[in-house]
Order: structure tokens, then C-alpha cells, then sequence
């Protein structure tokens, strides 16, 4: 195999692919890329066995061959060389990488015992922008476990139902929907890793152009064009979050999303002195009075609201209130409360393609 590049171009595939390489596995051929040289074109795989990401690159290939090369050494050596042509080809089981005066000669793997990525027929096929899908995700994904104690809710579920697309996460305390119309008379309801997402939203552009999504019972592929993500899919039923939606409330209060983040964020200062991430908020009128105690001292904040209802006090870990509100894109925002002891529903004000549920902390004494 003997190659050239221009050194930016190689160090931007090695980022893409890097993401799905394994850091801590007993099969050591995982934590490297494979380099597939041909037509002109350099294809760069990486896996762990549950996600998968290739590229592809034009590239002056002067012979065609294979090889596979240990991710992090090689990703490091090609971020340090100079910004020209490199050039990289193989001599037996090791791989020789020259640009200008600089020259490295690193042991490789065989090709061959390299895993292959799962074969998937993209004869159907979802399609949604890179923007709208990276705003999905960034909607969603905050919301998801954690913890490994119920693998599923570590993942988003993606329902496709009467040609609308929705994203739902939750964790327990609380419920992320995030949904968008989409050209397609398939349903389909599977739970992604929230891993796989998170990877993908760091590859996906602020860009009109589409990424098409084909499902097997398995797996999932994300095709972007240059490259593909393919991962697997959670196994198990996911929560009927329907369900968990109120149909009702109270009262509602219409507020300012950065108003009401500004607030709780310094309110969130002493609460996270108290360790228990607690906030309280007295809803009156026309405000809503953000307070919080802790050995350290005591804060309170006012901010406008209109209401519709009577008031309410009711209180919440101030982190699920900040994620929401740092996420949401809408200036303003309806909070919808039933009781002190049911849930808080935050929706935005010009728009129901998202919905955000969180439970509140029971108090001993509301006063």
C-alpha cells in the first residue's frame, strides 16, 4: 500500500472513525483504524463492536493494499506533522508515514483479522437533515440513565408513527420528547445507545443536507454520505411514555426561558452547597419566587410570569430545571403543574414539537 494526502484531510477522517474505537478491551485489534487503499480512495474503519464509523477520502493511491494501525498513536503522530502532503505506505506489517522531513515507521495489524461492519440493505430508508437531527439529539439525549441498572432507558427511542418522528428519553425523574414531521408511511419504534448518539452528534453538520437512516432488527445505520455509523440497537421494550404525560393541569405559567434559567442557576449555587440540589419555587400571581437553603446561607429570586390558575409551591432538583432551560429553543415557555406532588410540564410557548416532564421533591413541610 503507498499513498498521499494532504495532512488535514487524513486528520479529519481519523477524528470521524476514532469515536467507535475501542479504549478498553482485551482484543487489542479494536483499538485500531483500518485503512483500505484503493481507486484513488482511502476508506477508514473503526469499531468496538457495537458501533462501527467509516470514511471515505480521495487520496493519490499509488498501490492499493490494506492495513491496520493503532488509533491513538497514529491519530497523535498526523496532528503533529507539518501542514503539507503526507505520505504513508506499508513494508510488510509496518506502516511508514513521511511528510517533509519528519519520518515514522509504526507496527500494523493484518487487515484480515479485523472485524467487518454488519451488511445492511438501505432499500428503506429514513431521511431528516444533519441540523434537525443534531438538534433532536441535543433535545433528548440529557434525559437518559446513566446508570446500567435498566440498560434501555440508557438509550432514546426512535418512533416513527403517522409521519412524525419523535425522540424520547428518560431516566426516571424525568422525560424528554422531541418531534418533527418526516416523509414516511413506516412506522418503527427502536432504542438507540445513547453513546451512538452522542458520537453521531458530534460528526453531524448545521446543514440542510440529509442523513438517511436504514433499520434492520438489529442494527441501525446512519448514512451521511462520506461516512457511516452503524451501531446496534438496545435490546427490550421501551417505558409506554405516553402514559406518563399529563392530560391536564391546573395552572400554567408563561415565563422567559433565560429569565427563569438565570434565576434558578444562581439559585443553584447554594443548593448545590446543601448536596441535595434543591430549589424551591413559590408561584404567585405574576411571579414565581425561586429560593433555596443551605448551611452556607439562602437565596431568593423573583421572576415575572403571567398565570393562569392559582399559585402553587413546589420544589425540584435544580439540575433537571437547568438542562431543559440551556437546551430548549424557545424564549418563552409554559410550565404546566397539576399539584405540589405531581409533575412540572415544560413546553415552548410558539411551538408543541417538544415536551420536557419532571418530577418534583416531595417536601415535608411546603412552608
Amino acid at each position: 500500500m503507498k499513498f498521499y494526502c494532504e495532512k488535514d484531510i487524513i486528520q479529519n477522517a481519523i477524528n470521524t472513525v476514532q469515536k467507535a474505537t475501542s479504549t478498553k478491551t482485551t482484543y487489542p485489534i479494536l483499538e485500531g483504524i483500518l485503512i483500505d487503499a484503493k481507486d484513488n480512495t482511502l476508506k477508514f474503519t473503526a469499531t468496538d463492536l457495537d458501533l462501527g464509523i467509516e470514511t471515505y477520502i480521495n487520496a493519490n493511491v499509488a498501490e492499493e493494499g490494506s492495513i491496520v494501525v493503532k488509533s491513538s498513536l497514529f491519530g497523535e503522530i498526523i496532528r503533529k506533522l507539518p501542514d503539507d502532503t503526507v505520505m504513508i505506505e506499508t513494508n510488510g506489517d509496518n506502516i511508514i508515514i513521511k511528510c517533509q522531513k519528519s519520518e515514522f515507521t509504526l507496527v500494523g495489524n493484518n487487515y484480515e483479522e479485523f472485524p467487518k461492519l454488519p451488511t445492511i440493505n438501505e432499500n428503506s430508508m429514513y431521511e431528516i437533515s444533519q441540523d434537525v437531527l443534531k438538534n433532536m439529539i441535543r433535545q433528548t439525549i440529557f434525559a437518559t440513565a446513566q446508570d446500567e441498572t435498566r440498560p434501555i432507558l440508557t438509550g432514546v427511542l426512535f418512533e416513527v408513527k403517522d409521519g412524525k418522528l419523535s425522540f424520547v428519553a428518560l431516566d426516571g425523574y424525568r422525560l424528554a420528547v422531541k418531534s418533527c414531521e418526516i416523509n414516511s408511511k413506516n412506522n418503527i419504534s427502536a432504542v438507540i445507545p445513547g453513546k451512538t448518539l452522542n458520537e453521531i452528534s458530534k460528526i453531524l453538520e448545521i446543514s440542510d443536507e440529509k442523513v438517511k437512516i436504514t433499520f434492520t432488527p438489529n442494527h441501525i445505520l446512519f448514512n451521511l454520505g462520506n461516512t457511516k455509523i452503524i451501531s446496534r440497537l438496545l435490546d427490550g421494550e421501551f417505558i409506554n411514555y405516553r402514559q406518563i404525560i399529563p392530560d391536564e393541569y391546573n395552572l400554567r405559567a408563561k415565563v422567559k426561558t433565560n429569565k427563569l434559567l438565570d434565576s434558578i442557576e444562581r439559585a443553584s449555587l447554594l443548593a448545590r452547597e446543601g448536596k441535595t440540589n434543591l430549589i424551591k419555587f413559590n408561584i404567585l400571581d405574576k411571579q414565581i419566587i425561586v429560593t433555596s437553603n443551605s448551611q452556607m446561607g439562602k437565596v431568593n429570586e423573583e421572576v415575572e410570569i403571567e398565570l393562569e390558575g392559582q399559585g402553587i409551591k413546589i420544589a425540584f432538583n435544580s439540575k433537571y430545571f437547568i438542562d431543559v432551560l440551556r437546551t430548549i429553543d424557545s424564549e418563552e415557555i409554559y410550565l404546566e403543574f397539576s399539584t405540589s406532588v405531581s409533575p412540572c410540564l415544560v413546553k415552548k410557548a410558539d411551538s408543541n414539537d417538544y415536551i420536557y416532564l419532571v418530577l418534583p421533591v416531595r417536601l415535608v413541610d411546603n412552608d
